[in-house]
């Protein structure tokens, strides 16, 4: 029986602003990526979050960004590689932190929009990202871009890298992601997005937005928790991988 795991970025209401429906998508995931108050989430939600994560049994990930609240983390900026693992070592210490205290270890690390996008092609972020994640206790896992420059160079610092794919994004011809705001970088029909998910799972490969083959061969998968229809998206995938004798669980 082949194995998925589906992991869901959540925990990202800040103060008297609620987004997703945290409880609802908890319940159908198996690894969770907590934001860390810089692009959204703040101290209450992650431990919270952390609490409904245990309560389901989901593994607990740090979801690190950019320090931009009003962006939510999706605009780019310029950084060094020195800002890089300052960013996520404070991040993904601060919520490693709050696991521990509930009694749980830290399972993995995944970067969140613009940080993750940049760190995926550029090599000198991305080996301050993979030093960050190795200096946090424990055998801490990263979750990078299926075939991207951040997955190998986090294999070379001998992390355990989980290889990640999208249902519900776009690829470019290169096995990147498509840019937000470009045509066919959302895929907001939930049957394509589940079609695309399986074609992963058991075929290692997606059709870009060009309509050519390109390899993609994930050990999990996203799920976008502030997209509207996220629980009707992720019991989706469930049925569809159920049937198809998929199981889902957490590396």
């Amino acid at each position: 029986m082949k194995t998925i795991d589906l992991n869901c970025d959540i925990g990202e209401s800040f103060g008297a602003w609620k987004m997703g429906a945290d409880a609802e998508v908890m319940a159908l995931v198996s690894s969770a990526n907590i934001a860390c108050g810089f692009h959204a989430g703040d101290g209450a939600t992650i431990r919270q979050t952390i609490e409904l994560a245990l309560e389901h049994g989901v593994a607990i990930g740090a979801h690190p960004g950019l320090p931009d609240l009003q962006g939510f983390g999706r605009r780019a900026m310029r950084i060094s590689p020195q800002e890089m693992y300052d960013l996520v070592l404070y991040q993904a210490g601060a919520l490693q932190t709050f696991a521990r205290v509930a009694g749980a270890p830290l399972h993995h690390v995944k970067c969140h929009g613009a940080l993750y996008n940049t760190a995926a092609g550029d090599e000198a972020l991305a080996d301050a990202l993979a030093r960050a994640v190795g200096d946090l206790d424990g055998d801490v896992m990263l979750y990078a871009l299926a075939g991207s420059t951040m997955a190998e160079v986090a294999h070379r610092r001998g992390l355990r890298v989980v290889a990640e794919g999208f249902a519900d994004r776009g690829y470019r011809d290169d096995g990147t992601l498509a840019p937000r705001g470009t045509p066919e970088a959302m895929i907001e029909d939930e049957t394509r997005a589940v079609t695309q998910a399986l074609s992963m799972v058991r075929e290692g490969r997606v059709i870009s937005v060009t309509g050519r083959p390109v390899t993609v061969a994930p050990d999990t998968l996203c799920l976008h928790g502030d997209q509207p229809g996220a629980v009707s998206f992720a019991r989706a995938l469930r049925a569809a991988f159920s049937a198809s004798g998929i199981e889902v669980d957490a590396p």
